[in-house]
């Protein structure tokens, strides 16, 4: 394969790669470019309600133009390359039997696509552990907003050379073109893999969180409301999923109940939790250092606990997901979200998942508006056809 020079930089290279499996991907954005027509991207299509509103007439229904395959897959490397429109569903049942595991839990659970986890950078408990998407992607494939399919990264863990094109392409959002292969590192699967519950205030938890030898796959506070809601107890809880050998993991609930007394939860709350909120909620993550995440996870509950609201924190991250129900539209209503987001947000930064299209503007700047982004941007898809307004930049 040719490797080809991206203009935007002298060491930023990728691969070209041949159209046949993608020819009709890249015969509809290269029709689109010609018709000057935007395009919105679409995988399973499970996730469309999440980000800001996209400015386009056509979509890019990839499932419909390439068929969910495993191009790669070598278990004793620990790595594989799939098509993006595989779910993640489809590749868990696939590796698993395997004994390996794909430690990626992004909300709206395994129906989504692994390109569309990948192109938003959705991240869950997991990644308290394992990290985002970022650390799990070896490299993709991707047609570009100019009809060019690149290639970036690779199949092995360590592959590096010029520009990281494949963490550029990760949480682009799609503005950079359509994902149509990901190569990936897997896991084993833990001897043991145990979900218990323990009732602990944030300040314990983190404390716990940051002194503990035990390291676990994931560890989330859980505001009153959703841990009644997921049948996990009837105050604030501190959920976590331990895995390893069975003493690493008898020693660490033994360590846990330092907080109080451990309870075996079903490992299926994890799938409830990512699922739990409703289309019409409005959801946002709050940013914090862990180490004051304590002070802002009591704030924010106390907030959302009056208004019917839900949250869950990734302690080791600093990080809280808030949901707010909406179920109503117009002025009224974007205006009471409007003050509930403004308490909510002080001393913290905000990413929103989903809003009501009008909060857009008023409370979550652009992502994507510098020379720099507007640079890469011109390299990858001139003409900005590729979901367009999803980050907020001019049209």
């Amino acid at each position: 394969m040719a490797r080809c020079n991206l203009d935007a930089d002298p060491g930023v290279t990728a691969t070209r790669t041949p159209l046949s499996r993608h020819a009709a991907i890249v015969d509809e954005v290269k029709r689109a470019r010609g018709d000057r027509a935007a395009l919105r991207i679409v995988g399973a299509g499970t996730w469309l309600d999440a980000g800001r509103p996209v400015r386009a007439a056509r979509r890019l229904e990839l499932r419909s133009l390439a068929t969910p395959e495993v191009m790669h897959y070598e278990p004793g490397d620990l790595t594989m390359t799939v098509s993006s429109t595989m779910s993640l569903g489809e590749i868990d049942r696939l590796v698993r039997a395997e004994g390996q595991w794909l430690p990626l839990d992004p909300a709206g659970g395994h129906e989504g696509t692994v390109g569309a986890t990948v192109a938003t950078a959705a991240a869950g408990p997991l990644a308290s552990a394992f990290g985002t998407p970022r650390e799990q992607v070896l490299g993709v494939e991707v047609v570009t907003g100019k009809g060019e399919v690149i290639q970036a990264g690779g199949r092995v863990v360590k592959n590096v050379a010029g520009f990281d094109l494949t963490r550029l392409m990760t949480g682009a959002w799609g503005t950079l073109g359509a994902i149509t292969e990901v190569s990936l590192r897997l896991r084993a699967l833990p001897a043991v893999d145990r979900t218990i519950a323990v009732n602990a205030s944030a300040t314990n938890a983190w404390r716990w969180i940051s002194a503990s030898e035990f390291t676990p796959y994931a560890a989330e506070l859980l505001s009153p409301s959703l841990a009644r809601g997921l049948g996990v107890g009837e105050s604030g809880s501190l959920l976590l999923r331990i895995g390893g050998n069975e003493s690493l993991v008898r020693a660490a609930i033994e360590s846990v109940a330092s907080l109080g007394e451990p309870r075996d939860v079903d490992p299926e709350v994890w799938t409830r939790l990512s699922t739990r909120e409703q289309p019409t909620s409005a959801v946002l993550r709050l940013g914090t250092r862990p180490s004051r995440l304590a002070a802002a996870w009591e704030r924010v509950t106390t907030i959302l606990e009056r208004v019917g609201g839900e949250a869950h924190a990734t302690a080791r991250r600093g990080v809280i997901r808030c949901i707010i129900p909406s179920d109503a539209g117009g002025d009224e209503e974007s205006a009471r979200l409007r003050g509930i987001i403004g308490t909510l947000r002080v001393d913290t930064s905000l990413v929103a998942e989903r809003l009501p299209a009008p909060l857009w503007s008023s409370l979550v700047p652009p992502a994507a508006t510098d020379q720099l982004s507007r640079g890469i941007r011109a390299v990858f898809d001139p003409d900005h056809i590729m979901n367009p307004g999803i980050l907020g930049e001019l049209a």
